[in-house]
């Protein structure tokens, strides 16, 4: 039981004491990158979603999806 007191003060310690956290501008900043590139990735993926999907019917979007649901269709 020692050693599980022993192993939480010391994590406690390299938490409080060890770790370099970030600033808040920095965090920021992070926070941004993350959103955009989030953004661009998301955009990429509809965008070959819908070219693969346009299979020339009525619907406007079917998605890859659509695609892969209509194979199995009866």
């Amino acid at each position: 039981m020692a050693k599980i007191g022993t192993y939480i003060q010391e994590a406690a310690d390299e938490l409080f004491n060890k770790v370099s956290w970030p600033t808040w501008d920095e965090l920021q900043n992070s926070a941004v990158l993350v959103l955009v590139a989030s953004v661009i990735f998301a955009l990429l993926i509809f965008v070959m979603d819908y070219t693969l999907g346009n299979n020339g019917e009525d619907a406007w979007f079917d998605g890859l999806l659509g695609v892969i649901y209509g194979m199995f269709e009866s």
